[in-house]
């Protein structure tokens, strides 16, 4: 738990930092992909694995993450996360070949996916009365709203004034702070001990790691894996935690969300530098609305919001179309990014809200959903 004074506050900017870290770097090689690309020679296949080798390994050891947080021990698991991503950032800076990059890509996911459910379960434990927790979840927002606009601006200005290479190198200074911040601030605290499901873990992380890939490879052996659920003494990810009514509301919301925003922007992405003919640093520039949209809901309070913020969404695919960036791109990255910010923040607060030993796994399962919705949007969109 965070100290439970005012350093609660110091508390949250130091998790913050760390998942700002996390979350800059899975954007921030997309826009370094060509430079990365011809520097060491890859193939077009290794190239799109620097991409999904962290997406399928932090989707794939999210469950495992959130399981390990509340088995463990919150405090000890940020800590070999900020450790282990600075690693593995260093060795990515660092890397020589097609081998080196990719390894140092799927490790950053890995220590990321322990870093993420623990930060979100210290959060939903630390902040009990409601007006705490939409402070505290506000802020959450806000850092992780502005991690996309970050990540591709620094990566598109890094690389072109710079190396490639910064863009891994970033992470360091972020995870120093970060690691400073966590131990003058979280109290060590055992975790709850107990046997890990093993069966459960290679389950959920084969296929979560499918699901990211393509979310038809992951049906079996999550279907399997649910069923295992039920059976099991010590679950992965205990039926209880989506038996709660508004826990799977939340993650529901955040699924209809990402399937609508990642198809949306996997062809903004490209709308934007194929058909308006922008260069990667100008592409970055470009999505800044979407990202500042994203801060401002953060601090806007709606009725509802995990209903408007699904409209607006909603709303911003049907009016995406092929016209220019004023008429078309900009007022749906704006309609997308305020009806992100409502779902993520809310949906965040409610999955950890009361839910004692389970926070971990029930933080986890929002990034899980989120990694499933992204994935069936690229697929739809692709």
């Amino acid at each position: 738990m965070l100290r439970t004074d005012t350093r609660r506050w110091w508390g949250l900017l130091a998790l913050g930092l760390g998942q700002l870290m996390i979350a800059v770097d899975a954007t921030i090689v997309t826009i370094a992909l060509p430079s990365l690309r011809h520097d060491l020679g890859l193939s077009a296949d290794a190239t799109r694995w620097v991409v999904a080798g962290f997406a399928l390994a932090f989707g794939g050891c999210l469950l495992l993450g959130g399981r390990l947080s509340d088995l463990l021990g919150r405090r000890r698991c940020l800590l070999v996360g900020v450790l282990g991503f600075a690693a593995a950032s260093l060795l990515g800076g660092l890397a020589f070949d097609a081998t080196t990059i990719i390894a140092a890509r799927v490790l950053q996911g890995v220590f990321g996916a322990l870093y993420t459910p623990a930060a979100l379960a210290l959060l939903g434990t630390s902040f009990t009365t409601p007006e705490d927790r939409a402070r505290a979840f506000g802020i959450w927002g806000t850092i992780m709203g502005s991690s996309s606009g970050v990540g591709l601006v620094l990566g598109g200005t890094l690389t072109q004034v710079l190396d490639w290479r910064w863009s891994m190198y970033l992470g360091l200074p972020l995870a120093a702070v970060a690691l400073i911040g966590i131990l003058a601030t979280v109290v060590p605290a055992p975790g709850t001990g107990g046997r890990i499901d093993v069966v459960g873990a290679v389950l959920a992380t084969a296929g979560l790691a499918m699901v990211v890939h393509g979310w038809w490879f992951g049906a079996v052996p999550l279907a399997v894996f649910w069923w295992h659920q039920h059976r099991t003494p010590n679950p992965l990810l205990p039926p209880r935690v989506l038996r709660h009514p508004a826990r799977a509301g939340a993650y529901l919301a955040v699924l209809a969300l990402s399937t609508a925003s990642f198809g949306a922007l996997y062809d903004l992405t490209f709308h934007l530098q194929t058909t308006l003919g922008l260069g990667p640093a100008l592409a970055g520039v470009a999505f800044l609305p979407y990202t500042a949209a994203i801060l401002l809901a953060a601090h806007l309070r709606v009725p509802f919001p995990l209903v408007s913020g699904l409209v607006l969404a909603g709303l911003a695919v049907v009016l995406l179309g092929g016209g220019s960036y004023w008429t078309d791109a900009l007022p749906s990255m704006v309609l997308m990014g305020l009806g992100g910010g409502w779902v993520m923040a809310h949906a965040n607060n409610t999955a950890t809200r009361d839910a004692g030993p389970d926070a971990g796994v029930a933080g986890a399962a929002v990034p899980v959903s989120m990694q499933i919705g992204a994935s069936i949007g690229v697929t739809l969109a692709a």
